[in-house]
C-alpha cells in the first residue's frame, strides 16, 4: 500500500481500510507496536470495553487532558473522538497525535460551528466565555477558559459572582450549572445527541420495575431526566459513586461504555442502561465513539495515521484556555 493509497482512504473514509491477517493477535501486536514506537494509548470511557482494556489510561475528558499533559511518550494514540485528539495535540504541539478514525466526531462539538459562535459572541462583547471541552479547537480559540463536566462548577465559580459569562456549547450542562451555582450564564443552544435521547416515561417505568435501583445521570441530560436522578455527575463521578454506594443496582443515564468500567469495578452490582425514546435502537450509544475498533487501532498504530494536524496559531490560541483549566483543576 502506497502513501497515496493511504491518503485517499483517509480523505474518503477517515481511516485506513487495510486487510489484516486473521491469524494476527491484535492485542499482542498493538502492545508490541506501542512499545516499539514509544506510544501511549489514551481511551475514553465510552469506547468498547476491549479498547478500554488495552489502553494505558482510561478516563473522562478532564482525566484524558491531564494524562496528555503528563505523558512522556513520543506518540499519542487517542481512542475516542476528534475533539479529544485535538486537545491532546494542543497540549503537545511537538508530538504526533493519531486517531483510529478521523470521522469519529461529536454531535455536541458539531452543534457549535465556529463562524456562528463568533456571531453569537459578538452580541455579548463584555462577557467571558467558558467553553465545554466537547468543542472544536476553533471554538476554544474564542474562549477564556475550558471546562469539563467534572470541573464545570469549579471553573464557573472561579469567576466573580457578578462576572458576565457565556457557556458553550452544551445548554443542558450550562442549565444544570446555573441551577446549582445561582448564575445566569448565557447559553449557546447546543446538545449531545446521546444525552438528549432518554425517555422520561421509560425511565420511570424502569424505576418501577426495579424499585431498589438508584437512578444516576450525566449533567448533559435534559432537565426532566436530571430531576429524576438521585445522583448527577461526570462519568468519573458516576463511576466513583457506584463504587462507594451501598446500593446494589443502578439505572445509568449516560453512554453505555461506562458500564464496562462499572462492572469491572463492582462485579457484584447490577447496572442497567437508561432507555432511549426510540426502543428500536441503542441510542444511548455514541455512534462516533463506536467507530473505534481494535483493528483500526492496530492499523493506526502500524502506519501512525490518521494524524491530527492543527495550524500553529490555532494551537497557540486554544492552548491558553486549556492551560487555565488544567491549572485550576490540579
Amino acid at each position: 500500500m502506497t502513501q497515496l493509497d493511504i491518503d485517499r482512504m483517509l480523505e474518503e473514509k477517515g481511516f485506513i481500510d487495510e486487510a489484516v491477517d486473521p491469524k494476527i493477535k491484535l492485542v499482542d501486536e498493538i502492545n508490541r507496536l506501542k512499545k516499539e514506537k514509544n506510544a501511549v494509548i489514551l481511551s475514553h470511557f465510552y469506547v468498547e470495553g476491549e479498547l478500554q482494556d488495552i489502553a494505558d489510561y482510561v478516563g473522562d475528558s478532564l482525566g484524558l487532558a491531564q494524562a496528555a499533559a503528563k505523558t512522556k511518550a513520543e506518540l499519542i494514540v487517542f481512542v475516542g473522538v476528534h475533539f479529544m485528539a485535538e486537545t491532546a495535540k494542543i497540549i503537545n504541539p511537538n508530538k504526533k497525535v493519531i486517531l483510529p478514525d478521523l470521522k469519529a466526531g461529536c454531535s455536541l462539538a458539531e452543534s457549535a460551528p465556529a463562524d456562528k459562535f463568533a456571531e453569537f459572541k459578538a452580541k455579548y462583547p463584555d462577557y467571558k466565555v467558558i467553553t465545554y471541552i466537547n468543542a472544536t479547537a476553533a471554538l476554544k480559540t474564542m474562549s477564556d477558559i475550558v471546562c469539563t463536566s467534572a470541573n464545570a462548577k469549579q471553573i464557573v465559580e472561579s469567576f466573580p459572582k457578578d462576572e458576565k459569562l457565556i457557556f458553550a456549547p452544551d445548554k443542558n450542562l450550562g442549565n444544570y450549572i446555573n441551577s446549582i451555582t445561582g448564575r445566569e450564564m448565557v447559553l449557546w443552544d447546543g446538545a449531545c445527541m446521546v444525552h438528549e435521547q432518554y425517555s422520561v416515561e421509560k425511565i420511570i417505568e424502569l424505576m418501577d420495575q426495579h424499585p431498589g435501583a438508584e437512578f444516576i445521570a450525566h449533567p448533559e441530560c435534559e432537565k426532566p431526566v436530571l430531576l429524576l436522578a438521585e445522583f448527577i455527575g461526570s462519568t468519573t463521578a458516576l463511576l466513583n459513586h457506584v463504587k462507594n454506594s451501598n446500593k446494589r443496582k443502578f439505572i445509568v443515564a449516560t453512554e453505555s461504555g461506562i458500564l464496562h468500567q462499572m462492572t469491572k469495578s463492582c462485579p457484584e452490582k447490577t447496572f442497567i442502561p437508561a432507555p432511549s425514546a426510540d426502543s428500536t435502537c441503542a441510542c444511548n450509544d455514541c455512534s462516533y465513539m463506536k467507530l473505534n475498533s481494535l483493528q483500526k487501532l492496530y492499523i493506526c498504530l502500524k502506519h501512525e495515521q490518521p494524524e491530527i494536524h492543527l495550524d500553529a496559531d490555532v494551537i497557540e490560541k486554544a492552548k491558553i484556555p486549556i492551560q487555565r483549566m488544567l491549572e485550576i483543576s490540579k
